[in-house]
Protein backbone atom coordinates (compact mmCIF):
# COMPACT_ATOMS: atom_id res chain seq x y z
CA UNK A 1 0.00 0.00 0.00
CA UNK A 2 0.83 3.39 -0.33
CA UNK A 3 -0.64 6.65 0.73
CA UNK A 4 -0.24 10.05 -1.03
CA UNK A 5 -0.89 13.14 1.20
CA UNK A 6 -3.03 15.88 -0.60
CA UNK A 7 -4.10 19.19 1.28
CA UNK A 8 -7.26 20.61 1.25
CA UNK A 9 -8.47 24.01 0.65
CA UNK A 10 -10.40 26.84 2.92
CA UNK A 11 -14.42 25.72 3.56
CA UNK A 12 -13.95 22.47 2.15
CA UNK A 13 -15.99 19.14 2.97
CA UNK A 14 -15.02 15.85 1.44
CA UNK A 15 -17.79 14.07 2.25
CA UNK A 16 -20.61 16.92 1.12
CA UNK A 17 -18.71 17.31 -1.89
CA UNK A 18 -18.92 13.29 -2.34
CA UNK A 19 -22.68 13.75 -1.83
CA UNK A 20 -23.32 16.95 -3.47
CA UNK A 21 -25.15 14.80 -6.61
CA UNK A 22 -25.84 11.43 -7.83
CA UNK A 23 -22.26 10.95 -9.55
CA UNK A 24 -20.59 9.31 -6.46
CA UNK A 25 -22.89 6.65 -7.22
CA UNK A 26 -21.67 6.10 -10.69
CA UNK A 27 -18.96 3.89 -11.67
CA UNK A 28 -15.93 4.25 -11.86
CA UNK A 29 -16.46 6.08 -8.48
CA UNK A 30 -17.72 3.94 -5.78
CA UNK A 31 -18.48 5.10 -2.45
CA UNK A 32 -17.36 2.73 0.64
CA UNK A 33 -19.95 3.95 3.21
CA UNK A 34 -18.60 1.43 5.81
CA UNK A 35 -15.53 3.33 6.09
CA UNK A 36 -16.41 6.90 5.04
CA UNK A 37 -14.15 6.82 2.16
CA UNK A 38 -14.45 7.05 -1.99
CA UNK A 39 -13.10 5.06 -4.52
CA UNK A 40 -11.97 5.80 -8.06
CA UNK A 41 -10.43 4.17 -10.89
CA UNK A 42 -8.06 6.56 -12.92
CA UNK A 43 -6.48 5.80 -15.71
CA UNK A 44 -2.81 7.72 -15.96
CA UNK A 45 -0.89 9.05 -18.77
CA UNK A 46 0.39 5.96 -20.10
CA UNK A 47 -2.65 3.69 -20.18
CA UNK A 48 -2.10 2.26 -16.46
CA UNK A 49 -5.42 2.02 -14.43
CA UNK A 50 -4.73 2.61 -10.91
CA UNK A 51 -7.64 1.97 -8.04
CA UNK A 52 -7.26 5.31 -5.81
CA UNK A 53 -9.09 5.50 -2.28
CA UNK A 54 -9.66 8.69 -0.98
CA UNK A 55 -10.13 9.29 2.68
CA UNK A 56 -10.45 12.40 4.67
CA UNK A 57 -7.67 13.21 7.92
CA UNK A 58 -8.56 14.79 11.01
CA UNK A 59 -5.74 17.78 10.21
CA UNK A 60 -6.72 19.51 6.97
CA UNK A 61 -5.78 17.12 3.83
CA UNK A 62 -7.00 13.77 2.33
CA UNK A 63 -5.20 10.47 2.35
CA UNK A 64 -5.37 9.08 -1.53
CA UNK A 65 -4.54 4.94 -0.98
CA UNK A 66 -2.90 3.50 -4.05
CA UNK A 67 -1.96 -0.28 -4.27
CA UNK A 68 1.70 -1.67 -3.50
CA UNK A 69 2.17 -1.01 -7.36
CA UNK A 70 6.41 -0.49 -7.95
CA UNK A 71 5.67 0.70 -11.68
CA UNK A 72 3.36 3.89 -10.27
CA UNK A 73 6.35 6.50 -10.17
CA UNK A 74 6.39 10.19 -9.10
CA UNK A 75 4.55 11.22 -12.72
CA UNK A 76 1.98 9.19 -11.76
CA UNK A 77 1.53 10.03 -8.13
CA UNK A 78 1.73 13.94 -9.71
CA UNK A 79 -1.47 12.70 -12.33
CA UNK A 80 -2.92 11.10 -9.74
CA UNK A 81 -3.41 13.88 -7.40
CA UNK A 82 -4.35 16.55 -9.98
CA UNK A 83 -7.24 14.19 -10.43
CA UNK A 84 -8.51 13.86 -7.35
CA UNK A 85 -7.92 17.93 -7.25
CA UNK A 86 -10.17 18.09 -10.48
CA UNK A 87 -12.75 15.53 -9.43
CA UNK A 88 -12.80 17.55 -6.22
CA UNK A 89 -12.59 21.14 -7.35
CA UNK A 90 -9.99 22.59 -5.16
CA UNK A 91 -9.00 24.88 -7.71
CA UNK A 92 -12.25 26.49 -7.69
CA UNK A 93 -12.73 29.78 -5.85
CA UNK A 94 -16.37 30.03 -3.44
CA UNK A 95 -15.22 32.66 -1.14
CA UNK A 96 -17.44 35.51 -3.32
CA UNK A 97 -19.91 32.43 -3.43
CA UNK A 98 -20.01 32.18 0.28
CA UNK A 99 -20.40 35.76 0.96
CA UNK A 100 -22.71 36.00 -1.42
CA UNK A 101 -24.90 33.14 0.58
CA UNK A 102 -24.42 34.78 3.96
CA UNK A 103 -26.06 37.90 2.80
CA UNK A 104 -29.21 35.63 2.79
CA UNK A 105 -30.36 34.13 5.82
CA UNK A 106 -32.20 31.41 4.25
CA UNK A 107 -28.72 30.14 2.72
CA UNK A 108 -26.28 30.71 5.47
CA UNK A 109 -26.24 27.07 6.33
CA UNK A 110 -24.31 26.73 3.14
CA UNK A 111 -21.03 28.26 3.89
CA UNK A 112 -21.48 26.35 7.26
CA UNK A 113 -21.98 22.76 5.62
CA UNK A 114 -18.94 23.65 3.11
CA UNK A 115 -21.56 22.99 0.52
CA UNK A 116 -21.20 24.22 -3.33
CA UNK A 117 -18.37 21.87 -4.74
CA UNK A 118 -19.97 19.74 -7.22
CA UNK A 119 -18.27 16.20 -7.57
CA UNK A 120 -17.36 16.22 -11.38
CA UNK A 121 -15.13 12.94 -13.31
CA UNK A 122 -11.37 13.60 -14.28
CA UNK A 123 -12.73 14.58 -17.79
CA UNK A 124 -15.19 16.36 -19.38
CA UNK A 125 -16.19 13.34 -21.71
CA UNK A 126 -16.86 11.12 -19.07
CA UNK A 127 -18.79 14.07 -17.42
CA UNK A 128 -21.20 15.04 -20.97
CA UNK A 129 -21.87 11.36 -21.74
CA UNK A 130 -23.41 10.43 -17.88
CA UNK A 131 -25.12 13.97 -18.23
CA UNK A 132 -26.90 12.72 -21.50
CA UNK A 133 -27.46 9.47 -19.75
CA UNK A 134 -29.42 11.92 -17.12
CA UNK A 135 -31.93 12.96 -19.61
CA UNK A 136 -35.58 12.15 -20.10
CA UNK A 137 -35.08 9.26 -17.64
CA UNK A 138 -35.28 7.78 -14.08
CA UNK A 139 -32.40 7.85 -12.33
CA UNK A 140 -32.58 3.93 -11.98
CA UNK A 141 -31.87 3.74 -16.18
CA UNK A 142 -28.70 6.45 -15.83
CA UNK A 143 -27.37 3.51 -13.40
CA UNK A 144 -28.13 0.87 -15.58
CA UNK A 145 -27.06 3.06 -18.72
CA UNK A 146 -23.59 3.90 -17.15
CA UNK A 147 -22.83 0.35 -15.11
CA UNK A 148 -23.44 -0.79 -18.88
CA UNK A 149 -20.90 1.01 -20.79
CA UNK A 150 -18.13 0.56 -17.80
CA UNK A 151 -18.74 -2.99 -17.64
CA UNK A 152 -19.45 -3.60 -21.72
CA UNK A 153 -16.74 -1.12 -22.75
CA UNK A 154 -14.60 0.21 -20.58
CA UNK A 155 -10.99 -2.12 -19.22
CA UNK A 156 -11.95 -4.71 -16.31
CA UNK A 157 -9.58 -4.21 -13.57
CA UNK A 158 -10.93 -7.15 -11.19
CA UNK A 159 -14.28 -8.88 -11.05
CA UNK A 160 -16.14 -5.97 -9.29
CA UNK A 161 -14.24 -2.95 -11.30
CA UNK A 162 -14.22 -1.60 -14.66
CA UNK A 163 -12.69 1.65 -15.88
CA UNK A 164 -15.07 3.96 -17.29
CA UNK A 165 -14.11 3.70 -21.71
CA UNK A 166 -12.72 6.08 -24.07
CA UNK A 167 -13.96 7.65 -26.87
CA UNK A 168 -12.66 5.60 -29.38
CA UNK A 169 -14.13 2.12 -27.63
CA UNK A 170 -17.85 3.74 -27.90
CA UNK A 171 -16.98 5.11 -31.43
CA UNK A 172 -16.24 1.52 -32.79
CA UNK A 173 -19.45 0.15 -32.06
CA UNK A 174 -22.59 0.85 -33.35
CA UNK A 175 -26.35 2.39 -32.84
CA UNK A 176 -27.83 -1.27 -32.76
CA UNK A 177 -24.91 -1.94 -29.49
CA UNK A 178 -26.01 0.66 -27.92
CA UNK A 179 -29.34 0.70 -27.91
CA UNK A 180 -29.70 -3.28 -27.33
CA UNK A 181 -26.56 -3.75 -24.81
CA UNK A 182 -26.07 -0.24 -23.10
CA UNK A 183 -29.42 0.18 -23.01
CA UNK A 184 -28.85 4.10 -24.59
CA UNK A 185 -32.08 4.47 -26.12
CA UNK A 186 -32.69 7.38 -28.65
CA UNK A 187 -29.38 8.99 -26.71
CA UNK A 188 -27.58 5.89 -29.05
CA UNK A 189 -27.37 7.83 -32.39
CA UNK A 190 -25.80 11.02 -30.02
CA UNK A 191 -23.23 9.14 -27.47
CA UNK A 192 -22.10 7.21 -31.01
CA UNK A 193 -21.83 10.64 -33.01
CA UNK A 194 -19.97 12.38 -29.61
CA UNK A 195 -17.81 9.98 -29.31
CA UNK A 196 -16.21 9.60 -32.90
CA UNK A 197 -16.09 13.14 -32.91
CA UNK A 198 -13.93 12.99 -29.93
CA UNK A 199 -11.79 10.44 -31.43
CA UNK A 200 -11.34 12.23 -34.49
CA UNK A 201 -10.53 15.54 -32.84
CA UNK A 202 -13.44 17.22 -34.29
CA UNK A 203 -14.64 18.36 -30.85
CA UNK A 204 -12.36 19.09 -27.81
CA UNK A 205 -14.32 18.55 -24.83
CA UNK A 206 -11.37 19.09 -22.09
CA UNK A 207 -11.09 22.64 -23.28
CA UNK A 208 -14.38 23.50 -22.00
CA UNK A 209 -13.22 23.59 -18.52
CA UNK A 210 -10.10 26.39 -19.30
CA UNK A 211 -12.48 27.93 -21.93
CA UNK A 212 -12.49 32.07 -21.78
CA UNK A 213 -15.52 32.85 -23.36
CA UNK A 214 -18.24 34.50 -21.86
CA UNK A 215 -20.45 31.62 -20.17
CA UNK A 216 -23.54 32.15 -23.19
CA UNK A 217 -21.20 31.58 -25.88
CA UNK A 218 -20.07 28.42 -23.65
CA UNK A 219 -23.26 27.41 -23.29
CA UNK A 220 -24.19 27.17 -27.00
CA UNK A 221 -21.16 26.02 -27.79
CA UNK A 222 -22.08 22.28 -25.51
CA UNK A 223 -25.70 22.65 -26.96
CA UNK A 224 -24.22 22.64 -30.38
CA UNK A 225 -23.25 19.08 -29.35
CA UNK A 226 -26.41 16.75 -30.18
CA UNK A 227 -28.49 15.61 -28.09
CA UNK A 228 -27.32 18.27 -25.28
CA UNK A 229 -30.25 20.03 -24.37
CA UNK A 230 -30.84 23.22 -21.95
CA UNK A 231 -31.03 20.76 -18.58
CA UNK A 232 -27.61 18.85 -19.97
CA UNK A 233 -26.04 22.28 -20.78
CA UNK A 234 -26.94 24.43 -17.77
CA UNK A 235 -25.84 21.14 -15.56
CA UNK A 236 -22.80 20.40 -17.69
CA UNK A 237 -21.83 24.39 -17.12
CA UNK A 238 -22.35 23.99 -13.27
CA UNK A 239 -19.35 20.75 -13.71
CA UNK A 240 -17.07 23.22 -15.73
CA UNK A 241 -17.28 26.59 -13.24
CA UNK A 242 -20.21 28.31 -14.57
CA UNK A 243 -23.73 28.78 -12.76
CA UNK A 244 -25.23 31.28 -14.57
CA UNK A 245 -27.86 29.04 -15.96
CA UNK A 246 -30.06 26.51 -13.57
CA UNK A 247 -30.54 23.17 -15.59
CA UNK A 248 -33.97 22.45 -14.31
CA UNK A 249 -35.06 18.97 -15.04
CA UNK A 250 -38.54 17.01 -13.32
CA UNK A 251 -36.89 16.11 -10.18
CA UNK A 252 -35.73 19.84 -9.38
CA UNK A 253 -38.96 21.37 -10.50
CA UNK A 254 -41.19 19.46 -8.31
CA UNK A 255 -38.54 20.15 -5.32
CA UNK A 256 -38.48 24.21 -6.15
CA UNK A 257 -42.41 24.29 -5.98
CA UNK A 258 -42.88 21.90 -2.98
CA UNK A 259 -40.18 24.42 -0.93
CA UNK A 260 -41.69 27.74 -1.79
CA UNK A 261 -44.60 27.58 -3.70
CA UNK A 262 -46.41 24.68 -1.39
CA UNK A 263 -46.66 22.15 -4.27
CA UNK A 264 -48.52 25.14 -6.50
CA UNK A 265 -46.85 24.35 -10.20
CA UNK A 266 -46.24 26.98 -12.43
CA UNK A 267 -44.21 27.66 -15.36
CA UNK A 268 -40.09 27.98 -15.68
CA UNK A 269 -40.21 30.89 -15.69
CA UNK A 270 -41.45 31.73 -11.82
CA UNK A 271 -38.21 29.69 -11.01
CA UNK A 272 -35.73 31.87 -13.27
CA UNK A 273 -37.50 34.90 -11.70
CA UNK A 274 -36.59 33.93 -8.17
CA UNK A 275 -33.29 32.91 -8.92
CA UNK A 276 -32.27 35.60 -10.82
CA UNK A 277 -30.98 38.11 -8.14
CA UNK A 278 -27.99 35.57 -7.30
CA UNK A 279 -26.52 36.72 -10.84
CA UNK A 280 -23.57 34.52 -11.92
CA UNK A 281 -24.45 31.76 -8.65
CA UNK A 282 -27.89 31.52 -9.46
CA UNK A 283 -27.36 27.86 -10.67
CA UNK A 284 -25.68 26.98 -7.53
CA UNK A 285 -28.16 28.33 -5.43
CA UNK A 286 -30.66 26.85 -7.44
CA UNK A 287 -29.41 23.11 -7.27
CA UNK A 288 -28.59 23.77 -3.24
CA UNK A 289 -31.44 24.95 -2.65
CA UNK A 290 -33.48 21.76 -4.04
CA UNK A 291 -31.06 19.50 -2.30
CA UNK A 292 -30.91 21.19 1.24
CA UNK A 293 -32.20 18.45 2.93
CA UNK A 294 -29.53 15.60 1.65
CA UNK A 295 -27.84 17.97 4.38
CA UNK A 296 -29.61 16.60 7.27
CA UNK A 297 -28.28 13.08 6.75
CA UNK A 298 -24.94 11.04 6.18
CA UNK A 299 -25.88 9.01 3.16
CA UNK A 300 -28.75 10.99 1.75
CA UNK A 301 -28.98 8.35 -1.10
Amino acid sequence: MRVLILPTPRHFNFWRTIYSHGWCSLPPFRVEKEHIRLRRLLTLPGGHVVAAIIRENEKGSLSIILPADKTIGKKDCDAIRASIRTCLRFDEEYSEFYTEARRHKEYRWIPKAGAGRLLRAPTVFEDVVKMICTTNCSWALTEIMVGNLCTKLGVQVNESLFTFPIPEAIAEKNESFLRKEIRSGYRAPYLLELSRRVAKGDVHLESWRSSSLPTEELFEEVRSVKGIGPYAAGNILKLLGRYDYLGIDSWCRKKFFEIHKNGRTSSDKVIERFYEPFGKWRGLFFWLDVTKHWYDKKFPF
